[in-house]
């Protein structure tokens, strides 16, 4: 495969939108999104698709609620009428099982794996990794506070996928996608 010019990657990290309250009883892993979430991640996928970040893949945790927030970023993304999002190419995606619950340096090595044709990769996780991962790449641009739920950080990394690391993929973009 041939390798994009390192001006074309963009990664976007995603913290997984609003998910139902834990429960006594149920496993954590588990847990669907809320109503709240379904649309805010639907509103994620319009917004990605109005500022041309269509991912050629997606790497996303194996849990419910990161799955379901892919399903409703693809509608939001795929030109649904209340969106108005443009339909893009198909993206490969990745259930990563090892995302869940994952430490910045898991997610990382996910990352430097993906294939160097790879121009926009969209990742799917959750905190406090999603956003520890965000400030590892850039630590000076990096939100005090994190990501919330649903919130959309673009990063542009300075070389190839392998070359991952501290300080090497400057945020330009932030949002906090809402529906």
């Amino acid at each position: 495969m041939t390798d994009i010019p390192v001006a074309g990657r963009t990664l976007v990290l995603l913290r997984h939108a609003k998910a139902e309250p834990p429960t006594a009883d149920g496993i954590d892993v588990a847990r669907p999104l809320a109503a709240r979430g379904r649309a805010d991640a639907r509103a994620a996928g319009a917004w990605l698709a109005r500022h041309g970040l269509l991912p050629d893949l997606v790497l996303c945790s194996a849990a419910l609620r990161t799955r379901q927030t892919w399903h409703e970023v693809q509608l939001g993304m795929t030109g649904m009428p209340a969106e108005g999002g443009p339909a893009g190419p198909v993206p490969v995606v990745r259930y990563e099982t090892q995302a869940y619950e994952a430490h910045p340096d898991e997610l990382l090595t996910l990352l430097r794996g993906v294939e160097p044709s790879a121009g926009t990769v969209l990742l799917i996780a959750h905190n406090p990794g999603i956003s520890l991962l965000s400030e590892l790449l850039d630590p000076p641009g990096a939100s005090p506070d994190g990501l919330s739920t649903t919130d959309l950080v673009v990063h542009r990394p300075a070389g190839r996928w392998v070359e991952l690391g501290r300080g090497t993929a400057p945020i330009s973009t932030r949002h906090t996608a809402r529906g």
